[in-house]
């Protein structure tokens, strides 16, 4: 009678070979999860930015004569929104910055260095005179540069 020695089941090193393939899966997992969350974090102040943008752009086209005051003012809270208040154009411009500013800082990662993170330039000398609205966010970048994101708004002032 020959006895026949048949191994049944798996043996130590096929157990930890097959660990370290599903280890090695699992890392490559989490790091996708890590890069969407930052992608999606990314998108997320995008939009904010875009919004703000256009949010201010409407603001400036509804009030076209204020002129160089959306630019000289930090904004103040003049109550011109419905608290039956006749606003002057240069107060409703005012209130229109404080408005956008306080929506900045509540939607926008702070500037490290303390910077400003919205601004607004007005031209003049353009036809139609023209406003520059820029938006600046901190966030991580992989070259260190300053995600902002910038529009040009043509006013006719009627």
């Amino acid at each position: 009678m020959t006895v026949t020695n048949k191994s049944q089941g798996f043996s130590l090193v096929e157990v930890l070979i097959a660990l370290i393939i599903m280890s090695v899966g699992m890392l490559g997992i989490a790091g996708l999860y890590v890069q969407s969350m930052q992608a999606g974090r990314t998108s997320m102040l995008r939009h904010h930015a875009v919004t703000l943008a256009g949010d201010i752009a409407d603001r400036i086209r509804a009030n076209a004569l204020a002129g160089d005051t959306y630019t000289e003012t930090p904004g103040a809270d003049n109550g011109c929104v419905a608290k039956d208040k006749d606003c002057t154009i240069g107060e409703m411009a005012e209130h229109d910055v404080f408005l956008w500013r306080s929506q900045a800082r509540e939607f926008l990662p702070v500037m490290a260095d303390g910077s400003e993170q919205v601004q607004v330039t007005y031209d003049a000398g353009a036809v139609p005179p023209t406003y520059t609205v820029t938006i600046q966010w901190d966030e991580p970048t992989p070259d260190n540069s300053v995600p902002s994101y910038s529009i040009s708004v043509p006013v006719n002032q009627f």
